[in-house]
């Protein structure tokens, strides 16, 4: 992967569609809207549907992304790169019912920082606009967005969970979650709508992520707990490119794909390695529980294959960007945490 040194060349690498997902987004019939999306992933996967759709010779296909919106300039950063925007509130049943018909949907709304403060928000976010959403796309094909923190801490001697592995997670955002997969079932039974449970994670982008908390402790000398000393994560662009190519994946009842990077990272050789990169010792706090949310993302390697951006071409990444003082979301992920408490 290049030196990424700016945001326009970041979200161009984030959006640069695999010939795989062109191949995919070649044999889809029909538009594509993206719901939900204007959070941290939802406008590089836009860019990048608009682009494979483009490659593909399919230019005459919608690429629509719904959202608040409340930055202007996120929807016109968007409409300047040929996708489609509609300023919607997906609480709201009569504006969901209003949008246009498409017959790919990409469902990424959802809640989860806030969780602990306002539990009631998460779980209308996490299942009722589901339930509306499912309605109004009943005869679309749906991937939804889900997570890996629907399934239980796991021993970190283990395999890690597979998508049949009992869905009993901690705490109340990853429990709305189980809700928002329930849901889209309930109604993919009920209407015979071919959706996939796309359980993501841990998606790194240079602004947040898991490697960014991290090496953004290392580089302020700020401790690192190691507590929960494992991750998996995947370069955003790779799970943009595996959610298009989802589409094409689709069944009732739908079935669930984990996604995320086989390789499973230790938070303490990470902070290590950060520290060797940036010129600054490792300061660690904690002891590496026995517990921890891993996952064995097996099947989606046999789908699709390795991604493409491997976990030091990541970290080399990510320690550039602080170098270069590279803008941030500001938004830790608290990977951290045990208990679910968001």
């Amino acid at each position: 992967m290049e030196t990424i040194n700016n945001i326009p060349q970041l979200d161009e690498i984030l959006s640069r569609p695999t010939s795989a997902a062109v191949e995919a987004l070649r044999g889809l019939e029909g538009d594509l809207i993206v719901l939900g999306a204007g959070g941290k992933m939802g406008p590089t996967l836009a860019r990048m549907a608009r682009r494979a759709l483009d490659a593909a010779g399919r230019s005459s296909q919608r690429v629509i992304a719904v959202s608040r919106f409340s930055s202007p300039a996120a929807a016109l950063s968007l409409q300047q790169h040929g996708v489609e925007t509609i300023a919607c509130d997906l609480l709201d049943r009569d504006s969901v019912n209003q949008l246009p018909d498409a017959a790919n949907v990409v469902f990424m709304a959802g809640q989860k920082f806030g969780t602990q403060d306002a539990p009631e928000l998460t779980w209308i976010m996490n299942t009722l606009v589901p339930a509306l959403v499912a309605e109004r796309y009943r005869s679309s094909r749906i991937v939804v967005f889900s997570t890996g923190c629907v399934y239980p801490l796991l021993p970190v001697d283990g395999p890690g969970a597979n998508e049949d592995t009992p869905l009993t997670p901690p705490g109340e955002y990853a429990a709305s979650c189980v809700g928002r997969e329930r849901v889209f079932t309930h109604f993919a039974k009920k209407h015979g709508t071919r959706a996939l449970m796309f359980r993501l994670c841990y998606a790194i982008d240079l602004r947040y992520g898991v490697l960014l908390d991290i090496a953004q402790r290392v580089a302020l000398g700020l401790p690192v707990d190691v507590s929960m000393g494992w991750a998996n994560v995947i370069w955003q662009g790779d799970a943009n490119a595996r959610a298009l190519q989802c589409l094409t994946h689709t069944f009732s009842p739908p079935p669930a794909l984990n996604v995320t990077g086989l390789e499973r990272g230790s938070v303490r050789q990470l902070a290590h390695r950060f520290a060797d990169l940036l010129g600054k010792p490792a300061l660690l706090t904690g002891t590496e529980s026995a517990l921890a949310w891993t996952w064995d993302a097996s099947r989606s390697y046999d789908l699709f294959g390795p991604p493409a951006v491997s976990i030091e071409e990541m970290i080399e990444a990510t320690a550039h960007w602080i170098q270069i003082g590279g803008e941030t979301h500001g938004k830790p992920t608290h990977f951290e945490v045990h208990d679910g408490t968001f």
